[in-house]
């Protein structure tokens, strides 16, 4: 709530982070999806539990042999979507036929790792669904998370953000150079802009300072630096 506020609308990609759940849930207009890297997960711990963990990665991986097929094959809006939905939308249905058929197992027991990772991903099927219905939704967040890899790496050669506000500035401008590169805009050329636009800009239309929407407002004729002019 902190972070996104009330105004955020639209598809809200995530972790399997219960807090992002409740979020969605208090906002008709956002819509939750989910990452199946982090259900993958669940069922990589679960190898050597159980003999049918192997059947779920299976599964799973079939999946993403699907995405990275339409990838390839260079398929966007309409043509993506008719994509996942004539080969990724049967996949995904009989990977949840699978976990039901998994949790009428007798042997089971509830802290099970296998019924563990079952229940996770049953438990967030709705979410885990959204990229079936929305060719702009990514099938996971590892894009997310190689951006914003430099914060783990960083911390290492940082040992600390000498305070908690610190931490917090060095996550916004983390946030921000990652959205640049993931819109395909210069990070440098969009501070030297933004920072000196912000002054005049009204606080009404701060979202016009985002990289998305200033990709398309401003990339065009962006304020330069004294030492560029």
């Amino acid at each position: 709530d902190t972070v996104l506020g009330d105004h955020f609308n639209g598809v809200l990609l995530t972790d399997g982070n219960a807090s992002y759940a409740r979020y969605a849930e208090k906002r008709p207009g956002v819509t939750h999806a989910e990452c199946w890297a982090h259900a993958r997960r669940h069922f990589e711990k679960a190898q050597g539990s159980d003999d049918a963990v192997e059947d779920g990665l299976l599964r799973i991986a079939a999946l993403y042999k699907t995405e990275t097929w339409i990838r390839e094959k260079g398929r966007e809006g309409p043509d993506k979507l008719k994509a996942r939905t004539t080969y990724s939308e049967p996949q995904v249905r009989d990977f949840w036929r699978w976990c039901d058929d998994q949790l009428q197992r007798d042997d089971l027991e509830p802290r099970h790792p296998l019924r563990q990772a079952v229940e996770y991903a049953l438990k967030r099927q709705r979410s885990l669904e959204v990229f079936l219905s929305d060719p702009d939704v990514p099938i996971d967040t590892n894009h997310l998370e190689r951006g914003l890899r430099c914060i783990p790496m960083g911390k290492k050669n940082w040992m600390f953000c000498w305070s908690e506000v610190g931490a917090e500035h060095v996550g916004i401008v983390q946030s921000l150079l990652t959205t640049c590169r993931l819109q395909g805009v210069d990070p440098y050329t969009y501070l030297v802009d933004v920072l000196q636009r912000v002054a005049l800009h009204p606080a009404s239309r701060v979202d016009e300072l985002t990289p998305r929407r200033w990709k398309t407002l401003f990339a065009d004729a962006p304020l330069r630096s004294d030492i560029e002019r």
